[in-house]
């Protein structure tokens, strides 16, 4: 997993050793720190400039002005949309006026986040699980596997299992329940760790 790439805040939004076009000091500070996350998540850094811009605009723009406020190419801009509007966090429009297509950002959040993981990490987490699945078959068949291991490797399965349930619920209602996959590994036969408050320190010198 890449590390957060600091951008160097204001001297680097002015210009020095950036590629934020004719952005604003406030405006290319913004855009970089969603194209770190996005990075961070491990996608295209200027997946999520082009998407902050956007959504930061709060109007549709066209490839040519993309372009010229991020200073990017044409051809990488394009693929950069094309990514975006496939997995829907960006919208194709086009103005009576217009005689090119406009680009907008999807403003709901919460929207955006489930058709990314929709369509990225709810497929991965399949075929991790499908995997996990077909090592568990051969590792059964094998008959040489320690109790251990098996029991080590079914436990790998089910929080893949518990991990893509939880990641269909929250395409359904955007509520992310967790509680399965951590349970996978905790000590069987153990409770559930017990929530305390702690004492407030001028109490514990009263005491006595």
């Amino acid at each position: 997993m890449k590390g957060y790439l600091w951008t160097g805040g204001l001297e680097a939004a002015r210009g020095e050793g950036s590629s934020n076009g004719r952005l604003a000091p406030w405006e290319a500070i913004a855009v970089d720190a969603v194209g770190n996350v996005i990075e961070f998540w491990g996608f295209k850094r200027n997946q999520g400039r082009v998407w902050a811009l956007l959504y930061l605009r709060g109007e549709a723009l066209t490839a040519g002005e993309i372009e010229r406020e991020l200073g990017l190419s044409k051809g990488g801009v394009s693929m950069l949309l094309r990514d975006l509007e496939r997995w829907g966090v960006i919208q194709r429009v086009r103005l009576p006026s217009d005689t090119a297509w406009r680009y907008g950002a999807e403003s709901d959040l919460i929207r955006m986040v489930i058709r990314v993981i929709e369509e990225r990490e709810a497929g991965f987490i399949s075929r991790i699980r499908a995997d996990l699945g077909e090592a568990r078959r051969l590792a059964t068949e094998a008959g040489s596997v320690s109790r251990e291991a098996l029991s080590r490797l079914e436990k790998m399965a089910l929080l893949a299992e518990h991990t893509e349930r939880a990641l269909k619920v929250f395409i359904k209602t955007a509520r992310l329940d967790v509680g399965g996959m951590f349970g996978v590994f905790r000590a069987e036969g153990s409770p559930p760790p017990r929530r305390t408050l702690k004492e407030p320190a001028h109490a514990r010198g009263t005491k006595g």
